[in-house]
């Protein structure tokens, strides 16, 4: 989610309080990732069940000389209980390697954050039939060294790039092929039961219209919102949409 201004904040605070207002979401979490000059003040003007606040990146140390970046730790005291790590446009536009991937999992857990791990292929990789060696490269790298416990807490996002803000999205059974695929991976190299399997979401265009096909009809766990959590009309509708199961 990105906000500019405050008028744009406030203005988006108060009509999500209104959505909100006399709901409750008893079977589906809501996860809010404000920019981070936002985080603080929105996780205090909303406390209320099941909404959980993220921040949308930090850095995996929590001092040193890194002018501009924001610690795990500092995010941590700005109300976030999530954060996102590895999504395609950090990717792509700022290097994000699965390295420095995995080192931001770790240091997200040592902050008690949990960890939402963004993974997915290109257009390019998707046309020479590469998803599945993209997707294990980057559970492999991105979880090296991590035990079974923190694997089986954190969330897992499936965001095949070339769907983001395209208006594109998979049919619900190449969805439900990747969710079958991650958690095989994960059961190989992690030992993990169905029982013992992190959340898996799906992301990528994700409006209230598409909201069945792509989570529950794909038998994901629920989905990672992008520009149509701008709209907060819209975006309390697709999770009434996964809290009803309609």
């Amino acid at each position: 989610m990105n906000i500019i201004s405050k008028i744009e904040r406030d203005n988006y605070l108060k009509i999500l309080r209104d959505k909100l207002k006399g709901k409750t979401f008893e079977e589906t979490s809501i996860i809010i990732c404000p920019p981070a000059v936002h985080l603080e003040y929105f996780s205090e003007k909303i406390k209320k069940g099941n909404i959980f606040w993220g921040i949308q990146n930090a850095h995996w140390e929590n001092s040193g000389s890194y002018t501009g970046e924001i610690s795990p730790a500092m995010a941590k005291e700005m109300g976030a209980d999530f954060e996102i790590i590895g999504h395609s446009e950090r990717r792509s536009n700022f290097g994000e390697t699965n390295d420095m991937v995995n080192k931001k999992i770790f240091s997200a857990f040592k902050n008690n954050l949990i960890p939402i791990m963004c993974i997915g292929e290109n257009i390019d990789e998707r046309k020479s039939g590469e998803t599945k060696k993209v997707v294990l490269n980057q559970i492999l790298e991105g979880l090296k060294d991590l035990t079974k416990s923190k694997v089986s807490k954190m969330i897992i996002a499936y965001e095949p790039v070339w769907s983001i803000g395209t208006g594109e999205t998979p049919r619900g059974e190449e969805i439900m092929g990747v969710r079958i695929l991650i958690q095989k991976i994960l059961a190989d190299q992690f030992g993990l039961t169905i029982k013992q399997m992190p959340k898996i979401l799906y992301g990528g265009s994700v409006d209230y219209k598409n909201a069945r096909e792509v989570c529950l009809s794909a038998g994901m766990d629920g989905v990672l919102v992008g520009g149509e959590s701008l709209y907060p009309d819209s975006f309390i509708k697709i999770a009434e949409i996964l809290e009803d199961k309609i």
